[in-house]
């Protein structure tokens, strides 16, 4: 397992691409023995250069940067395939970010996710639909996921909130740069009550070519996604397209023939997405997903201990010990960990998972 530090290094070695980067993962090389064997030559000699002689490489600055960011605040976070709250859909992604700098509440990423996306510049029908539409997922428990942008966007994210639930946010700009300025209050919401996340440094301004590029991290996490309003040129669009191209559920609003706003979801109706009209009909689409229940407990009846804490203690075990003595996956494992995380009850250090007192 490597460290937040690890990963931040190997994201920002000279001409090493994500796509790479997941192949050589997939590998399972030891570090950093492993990875210097197999990264190719200008990645090889740069890793090579900041183990030998840190102070000598121009990416010790860039690590030293990082340190800072993640202790300067709370709700900072650095997450990586490694971290116990890497969402483990991102997986499938054949170009996973390797690092995803997130601020606000880690805990957003437990429910089941969809995405919602749409026009800028949407119809007053369109953002009533997005409203509606977030604010039923939020009652039922799923989390909204999008990318904070004018119209559509926006608006499910902020009914998401207002209606009690979460929402997550993937930038494409650095994870301190607010874009667009107008939604500054929705950025503070979500560091409260959601989650924001960019595969970006903090300080990176934005630029139209992060935007297509943090889309298929929209869909990535997401179960499905919903497309309210969209022309028939729009990243909306290049998001649908994504979803299909990742496995996920495609469902569209339609629109009236009359409706500019509306041919590209008429378009990818054509193509074979899943017509919804009415929230209840998504909600039973979705139902093949396991989302988030909660159970009552009888009132005579003691709640069960977690049975990973009785094999953690101060002396760190690795994961995959703890997946060999409990014979759970490893998904419901870092799952159950992430959850006592939450609960302060465990924490994750360099060799492995500690009980807290």
């Amino acid at each position: 397992m490597l460290t937040a530090r690890e990963w931040g290094l190997l994201s920002r070695l000279p001409g090493l691409g994500a796509l790479q980067l997941a192949r050589l993962r997939a590998r399972e090389p030891a570090w950093p023995e492993g990875w210097l064997a197999l990264l190719p030559g200008r990645a090889s000699q740069a890793l090579r250069l900041w183990l030998e002689h840190p102070a000598r490489s121009p990416l010790q600055a860039e690590l030293d940067a990082l340190d800072a960011w993640a202790a300067s605040a709370p709700d900072h976070h650095l997450l990586h395939p490694d971290h116990p709250a890497w969402p483990l859909l991102l997986d499938e992604l054949p170009d996973p970010p390797p690092l995803l700098w997130a601020r606000g509440d880690l805990a957003a990423l437990g429910p089941s996710r969809l995405a919602m996306v749409g026009s800028r510049r949407p119809t007053r029908d369109g953002l009533n639909n997005a409203a509606g539409f977030a604010q039923a997922l939020a009652e039922r428990g799923w989390c909204v996921v999008s990318g904070m942008a004018l119209g559509i966007d926006g608006r499910a994210q902020t009914a998401a909130l207002e209606a009690g639930g979460t929402s997550l946010a993937v930038l494409g700009s650095g994870i301190d740069v607010i874009y667009p300025r107008q939604h500054a209050g929705l950025y503070e919401r979500l560091r409260h009550a959601g989650l924001l996340l960019s595969e970006y440094p903090p300080g990176t301004r934005p630029h139209p070519g992060h935007f297509p590029r943090r889309n298929r991290i929209i869909t990535g996490l997401s179960r499905g996604v919903l497309v309210v309003e969209a022309a028939e040129r729009s990243g909306s669009l290049v998001s649908a397209r994504l979803a299909l191209e990742q496995g996920r559920d495609l469902f569209v609003l339609p629109g009236s023939l009359h409706n500019s706003q509306a041919r590209g979801c008429l378009q990818l109706l054509r193509q074979g997405a899943t017509l919804v009209t009415q929230p209840e009909e998504l909600l039973e689409e979705l139902g093949h997903w396991e989302g988030p229940v909660s159970v009552p407990m009888p009132p005579d009846e003691a709640p069960v201990e977690e049975p990973l804490l009785s094999l953690l203690s101060d002396v760190p075990t690795p994961l995959d010990a703890l997946v060999a003595l409990t014979g759970l996956s490893v998904a419901e494992c870092q799952r159950r960990l992430l959850s006592l995380e939450l609960e302060g009850r465990v924490a994750a250090t360099s060799g492995g998972w500690i009980r807290l007192p």
